[in-house]
């Protein structure tokens, strides 16, 4: 298993820019692909991006792509989610997640694909 922590969250203006790390520890990091999902109040969690192990691979949910960008270091162990153009909507808390057990776009957006998850970073943007 890996432990995840998230830092990074914040109160922005709309049009701000944020940036999300998730620092992991354990061994083996380079063979998680990771994830970012948020959590509105009232709503259910949702996919924001992934990423697979080695870093070629990229994805985002319709309602980021163009504004988010996921990236790894995996010699530094993190995960980073930089996030320009907020708006009021992407109003959330962010989990990172990571799985070892799966490979794909599919997958990747599924919840119960990851097991491990960080405890969540706030991110709130004001109109």
């Amino acid at each position: 298993q890996v432990q995840l922590v998230e830092s990074g969250g914040g109160l922005v203006q709309a049009g701000g820019s944020l940036r999300l790390s998730c620092a992991a520890s354990g061994r083996a990091f380079s063979r998680y692909a990771m994830g970012f999902f948020r959590q509105a109040p009232g709503k259910e969690r949702e996919f924001v991006a992934a990423i697979s192990q080695s870093g070629d691979n990229t994805y985002y949910a319709d309602s980021v792509k163009g504004r988010f960008t996921i990236s790894r270091e995996n010699a530094k162990i993190t995960v980073y989610l930089q996030m320009n153009n907020l708006k009021p909507e992407d109003t959330a808390v962010y989990y990172c997640a990571a799985t070892i057990n799966y490979s794909g776009s599919y997958y990747y957006t599924l919840g119960s694909t990851y097991h491990s998850w960080g405890q969540g970073t706030q991110v709130t943007v004001s109109s």
